[in-house]
């Protein structure tokens, strides 16, 4: 019989690769496609070796059962999330969104003069609510990432907070890819094509804080090297949130940035005029490629369970520290 450590992934989480590896499992989009007896198979098995039961299985069959539960169901509620909100949902929604969004920055081909005709009156008249469309089912996706992400700890998200991070976060982002359009048009073409990037950066740096503001307001419980909770700190939650927003930044980055450079490559040489209907499937397609390695190197970039000194907490979480021995405070930094 063997039995697995279920409470802890099954690579170091204490390097860089060994929680890159655990994220490459965990976001395999692969996992969307496992049936739900096979899901509901892993979380029965991943309940067993929680009470302390032997399995007969193999350490790697115990170990893909509990990457697949990991994948598809809440780590400490056991909730079973839907399917957009589950990690290894993660490239392809953001593949279709984001190469969606970074198309809509793509200058039309100039090679027909009707087509070039028709693509003014399309920029100018729905450019506008088209990047709004995007950027609305953008913002409400990722929003339902987040309620599924928290920790059971964490409070809950109200209907209010939600509508208003969806609001803001939309409207900032909208902004932001609006006044650069206007500003990009004075600039070569190939700038253009980075808007969309600054503005899904723009609605990150909204819409993460608001979605967390209780844990701003409130704090992030922080306990010590033995587990044992001493309490809320903000300066915890500011540190969580800002290691959340620059992880999804930078998961965004190389999928946004680099498929416009190449894009404008191709432009030059003509192939986008020769074959305008590739343009938006091969941005998707790059989006996706990209994703598919940054997303779980992104989520890798800091510890699950981050840790601060005890000195850069508030005094009274810093004193408990003391007296429990502990030099460190430990949080869940969220994803």
């Amino acid at each position: 019989m063997t039995r697995i450590d279920v409470s802890r992934p099954q690579f170091d989480q204490n390097s860089y690769w060994g929680r890159a590896r655990h994220f490459f499992q965990t976001t395999n989009p692969l996992n969307l496609f496992v049936s739900s007896n096979h899901l509901h198979e892993s979380r029965e098995i991943v309940r067993r070796l929680k009470r302390g039961e032997d399995v007969d299985l193999s350490e790697e069959q115990l170990w893909r059962h509990k990457q697949i539960y990991d994948s598809a169901f809440h780590p400490e509620t056991e909730e079973k999330m839907i399917l957009f909100g589950r990690m290894s949902a993660q490239v392809p929604m953001n593949m279709a969104i984001t190469g969606c969004e970074s198309s809509r920055a793509l200058p039309f081909p100039h090679s027909r003069p009707l087509a070039r005709r028709y693509a003014h009156v399309l920029q100018e008249h729905f450019g506008g609510r088209l990047l709004a469309v995007v950027q609305s089912v953008l913002q409400r996706c990722r929003q339902l990432h987040e309620p599924k992400r928290r920790h059971s700890a964490a409070p809950l998200v109200s209907p209010l907070q939600l509508a208003t991070a969806y609001s803001v976060a939309t409207g900032g982002a909208l902004a932001t890819a609006l006044s650069l359009n206007r500003l990009a048009k004075a600039a070569p073409p190939v700038v253009g094509r980075f808007v969309p990037f600054l503005a899904v950066s723009a609605a990150n740096c909204v819409n993460i804080p608001l979605m967390r503001f209780q844990e701003l307001r409130d704090g992030l419980q922080v306990v010590d090297q033995s587990g044992a909770p001493v309490g809320k700190s903000r300066t915890a939650a500011q540190w969580a949130i800002a290691q959340v927003v620059f992880s999804r930044i930078a998961m965004a980055a190389p999928g946004m940035t680099l498929p416009p450079l190449l894009m404008d490559r191709l432009e030059r040489r003509g192939v986008l005029s020769r074959m305008p209907w590739i343009s938006a499937p091969l941005q998707v397609v790059l989006c996706g490629l990209f994703l598919t390695f940054t997303t779980p190197m992104c989520c890798a970039l800091f510890p699950q369970t981050s840790s601060l000194d005890a000195s850069s907490l508030e005094p009274e979480i810093a004193a408990l520290l003391a007296k429990n021995g502990s030099q460190k405070g430990f949080y869940n930094k969220g994803l």
